[in-house]
């Protein structure tokens, strides 16, 4: 469209970092949350890649991220590894651990990754997506503030609750699955607000516990989870894996990742398998099946595209709007 800026991924790169830095961040934290949206800009993920960056600057600027913060690892045990993100940023804590988690996990079978005290954690498919390319299979949970209600209730309890799991392909493709337990991520509601439009009427309820259509209303209110009862379970689920056993807040406790000062204290839970030592030719296997089922049953194969998206973007560019690349641009200014 125009008045769009077109950027190759490294200028998309260092207009991220850059202004990240800008505001506080230091350089390792940078890089790590630079690369992590620009990945989810490039795989499709809009609003979760270079438009919920200003979230991140933003948090920055008021305090609800520690740019200077540095992650505390240990292992319990060979098989466990444990991150205090300190109140920085998810995808830094992941970055240092994740060459050491996949050593393990080649090791013993399996290993887990558990990260507390942190901001949202962007794209939750990015942590398993890097697993699955070095051949593991992964699954991935985390929580945040509530937004969601619960089974039977209205008011919200849960956070969007997402759950991600990858494994690996051949000819270095991933299948990836990353969904949200609620009908909508709250990115989606916030977008259509922003856009003045109204969503569809089983997305969300008001402050009075009713259906809306409207956004602004949704966002007072509670968002809903697909297929009622069966999706806030697998919330429950995802709480239990990514509060409870990480020690994060649970998502009653956590505070907003749009204001104040204070870190929505996040919790990150990763468990990486290695394929090769509980069977033979894991990778030839599923490639086989996910090729039947796309060819012969028209089933839609999450992830596959992803690569595909990334290559694009790598010949072609990132468009931006105008404005958003105006927003970004004047946080490296400030």
């Amino acid at each position: 469209m125009p008045g769009d800026v077109t950027l190759s991924p490294a200028e998309a790169m260092d207009l991220a970092r850059t202004a990240l830095m800008r505001v506080g961040m230091a350089e390792a934290a940078a890089t790590a949350l630079a690369r992590a949206t620009l990945d989810a800009e490039m795989a499709g993920k809009r609003a979760l890649g270079l438009q919920h960056l200003t979230d991140h600057l933003r948090g920055l600027i008021d305090g609800r991220i520690k740019g200077r913060a540095e992650p505390l690892i240990t292992s319990p045990v060979p098989a466990i590894m444990k991150c205090d993100a300190m109140g920085g940023v998810a995808q830094h804590g992941f970055s240092l651990a994740h060459e050491e988690l996949a050593s393990k996990a080649k090791t013993f079978g399996l290993a887990a990754f558990t990260l507390h005290n942190s901001y949202t954690t962007g794209e939750l498919g990015w942590y398993a997506a890097r697993l699955a390319e070095k051949g593991l299979v992964a699954l991935a949970a985390t929580n945040g503030p509530a937004l969601m209600a619960g089974a039977g209730g209205w008011q919200p309890v849960y956070c969007t609750n997402p759950l991600a799991f990858a494994a690996p392909l051949e000819a270095g493709r991933i299948l990836l699955v990353d969904q949200a337990s609620s009908a909508a991520a709250f990115v989606k509601i916030r977008e259509a607000a922003a856009r003045g439009e109204t969503i569809p009427g089983n997305w969300a309820l008001d402050q009075d516990g009713m259906p809306t259509t409207d956004p602004f209303a949704a966002m007072q209110g509670a968002l809903l989870a697909f297929g009622g009862a069966r999706g806030a379970n697998i919330a429950l689920m995802v709480e239990v894996l990514a509060a409870g056993l990480t020690g994060a807040n649970w998502s009653l406790d956590a505070p907003d990742f749009q204001a104040g000062d204070t870190s929505p204290g996040a919790g990150l839970f990763v468990l990486a398998l290695s394929p090769q030592l509980f069977t033979d030719d894991f990778a030839t296997r599923l490639s086989a099946q996910v090729a039947r089922l796309a060819s012969d049953y028209s089933v839609h194969i999450p992830g596959i595209e992803r690569v595909n998206r990334q290559r694009e973007a790598e010949s072609a560019g990132i468009v931006l709007p105008r404005q958003l690349f105006d927003s970004i641009s004047s946080f490296r200014r400030n």
